[in-house]
């Protein structure tokens, strides 16, 4: 069976834009990485498929070298975070989430023996960030990170009654699973954007709106990898499926047109971007609003450039929109955390 996945950006006027530090920042970010020895060979080839730090590299084009490699080693900590908790209950994700978040909260103090090795990942990562970030993104980040864990958390316990949200009920969690708001920090790391102006009604708007659209295309591009591996509950296509009873191509073709209505909104909204009296103030607004548009083209043109969701043919299926939908793998084998994505399998 094919199906066709619906072009959601076609008319964005972010274009991609890679950081030109990627080449240097990718070697040195995948080597921290592998140091830890945090998956098994196989799911380390895997992983490295993925290339999270093109994601990073696209997402934060205007960093200098030491921005794009805390935002490199972010992607990575994520998905190191991500592949053991897509595995866990309820009671290991949060153990895991109370780990990270004592040893994000106290990076000087050394982690235990014998301990997960997430808490050390996390705490040479944000030993790391430290010296570049502002005090202010300091405290955004810890409380958006926290937010996401939480929300693992109860999408472990969704998964572990195999509860299938309704749709705003779904949005509620992803909007803190997909892990946008603390990557959003990193745009601003080196920036002091007052609470206040953070707090402005299009700001937020502007911020909700851009993650929306991060999970349109996500979801829309990794549910093919995920039906396959039974670890669908949890994206949109399902939802908008078990939700208003429509099959695989009428879902997608749901959510295009959620997406062109939040594209809409969000250029709306960009026109309404607040000015302030104080140019430091204004320049760093304009670079954090112009920042959460090309995180919504990054994320697309990740999806198809890596091999995590579309194997080796994705700068093909990206111009086709043709995609083969996956047989699904036996209930045996999804249960492996060895297995990352179906190509590999």
């Amino acid at each position: 069976m094919e199906f066709h996945l619906p072009d959601m950006l076609s008319n964005w006027p972010w274009p991609r834009n890679l950081n030109p530090h990627y080449e240097a920042c990718k070697k040195e970010s995948a080597a921290w990485l592998e140091s830890f020895h945090a998956f098994s060979p196989k799911a380390q080839k895997a992983f490295n498929l993925c290339d999270f730090n093109l994601v990073a590299s696209l997402a934060y084009p205007l960093l200098d070298k030491d921005g794009c490699r805390v935002g490199c080693d972010l992607m990575n900590f994520f998905f190191v975070v991500d592949h053991y908790t897509d595995v866990a209950n309820p009671e290991g994700a949060k153990a895991h989430a109370e780990i990270v978040m004592h040893a994000l909260r106290n990076p000087e103090l050394p982690r235990p023996q014998g301990e997960w090795i997430g808490g050390e990942v996390a705490r040479q990562f944000w030993l790391n960030a430290i010296h570049v970030a502002t005090s202010t993104s300091q405290r955004r980040f810890l409380h958006s990170f926290g937010l996401y864990l939480n929300a693992v958390v109860q999408q472990a316990q969704d998964r572990t009654k195999n509860h299938i949200r309704g749709i705003d009920e779904y949005f509620e969690i992803r909007r803190n699973t997909i892990g946008a708001k603390p990557s959003f920090v990193i745009n601003a790391m080196r920036m002091s954007i007052p609470d206040e102006v953070m707090e402005n009604e299009h700001i937020k708007m502007l911020t909700v709106t851009a993650i929306d659209m991060i999970i349109t295309v996500n979801d829309a591009c990794s549910y093919n990898v995920e039906q396959a591996i039974g670890d669908d509950g949890h994206n949109l296509v399902t939802i908008v499926r078990h939700g208003l009873n429509l099959g695989l191509q009428g879902a997608l073709e749901w959510i295009l047109r959620l997406h062109e209505n939040l594209a809409k909104k969000f250029l709306s909204a960009f026109t309404q971007i607040p000015h302030y009296s104080e140019p430091e103030l204004d320049r760093q607004v304009t670079e954090y609003i112009h920042g959460l548009g090309n995180w919504v083209r990054a994320n697309e043109v990740w999806s198809f450039e890596c091999e995590r969701y579309f194997g080796v043919r994705g700068k093909e299926i990206q111009v086709t929109r043709r995609v083969e939908l996956l047989p699904r793998i036996s209930p045996a084998k999804t249960a492996a955390p060895d297995i990352l994505i179906p190509y590999m399998a």
